[in-house]
Parts: structure tokens; sequence; C-alpha cells
């Protein structure tokens, strides 16, 4: 089984390079920001909860993620591997997932970090706001998000840098220049 993380912060492509992934290397996605999205959408008591956050840039609460996590794999027991899209986001969510697919024996291979600069993420969620209703989409909210990005999420890099797991792939150009280079690192850990 071949388990990869696509890691960036919020507007980095992460969930259009997942869809290529997905596509190219038949592995089940698991999104958290889809599955949160599906849960506010069907006004579920979840959904409810997680809104409240999201609205104000924050992060849902790691137990209720790891939940979500846990339940999607066991759904898919046979798959040929998984892809975490924005998860995890903190250290402590990245030790709960380590030690979640220890516990099921699918290690993660490979964590793949898109690198943007701040003002093409600001560009970037801003224009998909506007297309898509999505609640990211006022200049003040964009840098909550940023912020509390940089504050809580990239020490997950470390961390993964430490565990050599972690390729930092430039995530400016097109959708299919950053797909070659991320497929590239893929298929060199693969080989």
């Amino acid at each position: 089984m071949f388990n990869l993380v696509l890691f960036g912060p919020p507007g980095s492509g992460k969930g259009t390079q997942s869809t290529n992934i997905i596509e190219k290397y038949n592995l089940i996605h698991v999104s958290t920001g889809d599955i949160l999205r599906q849960e506010v959408a069907n006004e579920t008591p979840l959904g409810i909860e997680a809104k409240k956050f999201m609205d104000q840039g924050m992060l849902v609460p790691d137990e209720v993620v790891i939940g979500m996590i846990s339940a999607k794999i066991d759904e898919h027991q046979n798959a040929e591997g998984f892809i975490f899209d924005g998860f995890p986001r903190t250290v402590a969510q990245a030790q709960a997932l380590d030690n979640l697919l220890e516990f099921k024996n699918i290690p993660i291979n490979i964590v793949l970090s898109l690198v943007v600069s701040e003002q093409e993420l600001k560009s970037r969620l801003i224009s998909r706001g506007e297309s898509s209703g999505r609640s990211d989409d006022n200049e003040a909210v964009i840098m909550k998000r940023i912020t509390e990005y940089h504050a809580k999420t990239s020490p997950v890099a470390d961390y993964y840098k430490q565990l050599d797991k972690l390729v930092e792939v430039k995530g400016e150009g097109s959708v299919n220049e950053i797909f070659a280079a991320l497929s590239n690192e893929i298929n060199q850990v693969q080989e």
C-alpha cells in the first residue's frame, strides 16, 4: 500500500493536485476539508459545530478529524493506498496519524509540500471564494488562515523532515507543470 500526504497552505492547490494524483496512482482521497464541507452542507451536528471554527479561519478539533480519518481508512481496506489532503495540520495530528497508520500497518511513504508565495495564496483564495461561495473569500479571513497555518501547520513539515519523508515542490506554474513535478517525486519513492 502506498500512502502520501499532500501538504501546503490554504490555496496552494492541494485539491486540484490530489485529483490528478488519485487518477494516476489509483489512491483513495482523504480530504478532511471535503468531508467537513459535506457535513456543513448537510447541516449535520458535526457540520454545524465545524462551521463555527471554519468561518473564523480556525482548525476543527483533532479528535473529530482523527475519527473521520480512521473511518475512511476502514471503509477502504483493500485500497492501493491513500492520499491525505490537507491533513495533518499540526504536529499532534501528524503523530496521531502516524500512530493510527502504524496500528493499521500502513505507514506514510512520502509527504509532498507545495510551496506557494503569500501573494499568490491570497489571490487564489479570493478568486476561489468568489466562484464557490466558500467561507474564506475575504482578505481578513484569508490572512488569519495563512497566519494560523504558519503558526500551527508549518512545524508539521519539520516533523516529517526529521523522519526523512518531506519533499518540497514548487506550487506555482501551470497545473500540469506542478503535477509533473509531484509525479516525479512519487515515482522515485515507488521505485
